[in-house]
């Protein structure tokens, strides 16, 4: 048995950076890098902050999943805009999205 774990932990590591820059590359794709960046703030809040944010709750992976599918009211300059969603509102797309910024 544990001649199995090892080769399965180390899969998962390898495949780990190949998912992240997947995930990433579907951020680019849905315009998200327009307004945000990794750890800076741009028009809007940097990933680590939305990531430090949402930390601890329970619910975060999913209400981020539904903000980025559905919509939801955001502030730029102190005027209230619609915050662009996924294109189609695809909640795979949303939810792979938000994990990654999830994990920052």
């Amino acid at each position: 048995m544990k001649k199995l774990l090892v080769p399965i932990a180390l899969a998962a590591a390898l495949a780990a950076p190949g998912l992240a820059a997947a995930d990433e590359a579907a951020a680019k794709s849905n315009g998200c890098l327009k307004c945000h960046a990794v750890d800076k703030k741009k028009d809007g809040p940097a990933f680590k902050e939305v990531a430090k944010k949402y930390k601890g709750k329970a619910d975060a992976e999913a209400k981020l999943t539904a903000f980025l599918s559905k919509g939801g009211k955001i502030k730029v300059d102190g005027i209230e805009e619609d915050h662009k969603t996924v294109k189609g509102g695809d909640a795979a797309v949303a939810g792979k999205i938000a994990k990654w910024v999830l994990s920052m």
